[in-house]
C-alpha cells in the first residue's frame, strides 16, 4: 500500500473535499511531536486512555454496520474489522501497561468531552443513516491512521531510533493493519456504488469532514494534557 492510494475513488474525493481540515488532522502537532519523539509522556498517556474508551464505541459502530449490510460477503468484511478491534483491546491494555497505565486506571477513567463528541457522533450517524453514511463517518479514523503511519515511516525526518513512540508509528504502517484498511476501503467503495454514492456526495462529505474535525479535536485533547502537565511542573519548580 502506498500513500497514492488515498487519492483514489470516492474516498479520495471526500478526503480532498475536507481540505484544510484533513491537513490539520494528519499533520497535527500531536502527530509531529510523535514523529520527533518530543511529545510529552502525559499527552500520550491521556491519548492512550481515551483511545481505549474510543475503541469500545468504535466496535459498537462496526457491530451496527454489520446489521445495516445486505450480503454475506459485506457482513463478513465488516465482521472482520469488528473482530480486529475486539482483539486489539487486550493488546492495547498491554501496551498501556508499558506506559504505567493499569487496566483499572483506563476503564475507570471518565470519557473526555472529545471522546464523547466523536464516538456519539459516529453512532448517531449509524443509527440515523444507512451503511454508507456510517462508513463515511468511520473512514477518517480507519484510513486516516494508515495515511499517518505510512507518511511518518516514509518521511526521512521521522526519528525512529530511541523514539519512545516508534512502536506506535510502526503499528500503523504494519502490513496486517494496512491490509485491513484496504479491505475497509474496498467495502466503502462497493457500498458507495450500490447506494448512489456520487449523488449523495455533498451529504457524505459533510459527514466525512465532521468526523475529520473530531479526529483533530481528539489529538488536541491529548496534547492539552501534556501542556497542562508541563505547566504544573514549571509552576512547582519555581
Amino acid at each position: 500500500m502506498s500513500l497514492s492510494m488515498f487519492n483514489d475513488c470516492l474516498y479520495g474525493r471526500l478526503r480532498q473535499q475536507a481540505g484544510q481540515h484533513w491537513h490539520d488532522y494528519v499533520s497535527h502537532t500531536f502527530v509531529q511531536q510523535l514523529a520527533a519523539g518530543t511529545l510529552p509522556h502525559a499527552a500520550f498517556q491521556r491519548y492512550l486512555t481515551q483511545d481505549y474508551l474510543f475503541l469500545l464505541h468504535f466496535a459498537r459502530a462496526y457491530a451496527l454496520l454489520v446489521s445495516k449490510l445486505h450480503t454475506l460477503p459485506e457482513m463478513r468484511a465488516a465482521t472482520t474489522s469488528l473482530n480486529a478491534i475486539v482483539s486489539e483491546l487486550p493488546l492495547h491494555l498491554t501496551y498501556c501497561a508499558q506506559w504505567g497505565l493499569s487496566e483499572s486506571d483506563i476503564v475507570n477513567d471518565a470519557e473526555a468531552p472529545e471522546t464523547l463528541n466523536y464516538t456519539r457522533y459516529v453512532l448517531d450517524i449509524g443509527h440515523s443513516g444507512d451503511a454508507l453514511d456510517l462508513l463515511a463517518a468511520l473512514m477518517p479514523c480507519v484510513a486516516g491512521y494508515a495515511e499517518i503511519g505510512l507518511g511518518l515511516l516514509n518521511n526521512p525526518a521521522t526519528v525512529m531510533r530511541n523514539n519512545p513512540y516508534a512502536a506506535w508509528i510502526q503499528n500503523y504502517g504494519d502490513e496486517s493493519y494496512l491490509a485491513g484498511v484496504q479491505a475497509s476501503l474496498t467495502l466503502f467503495e462497493n457500498i458507495a456504488r450500490q447506494r448512489g454514492g456520487e449523488s449523495r456526495f455533498d451529504a457524505l462529505a459533510n459527514i466525512f469532514t465532521t468526523a475529520t474535525r473530531l479526529e483533530s479535536a481528539f489529538w488536541q485533547m491529548g496534547l492539552n494534557a501534556g501542556n497542562t502537565s508541563n505547566a504544573l511542573i514549571s509552576a512547582c519548580s519555581r
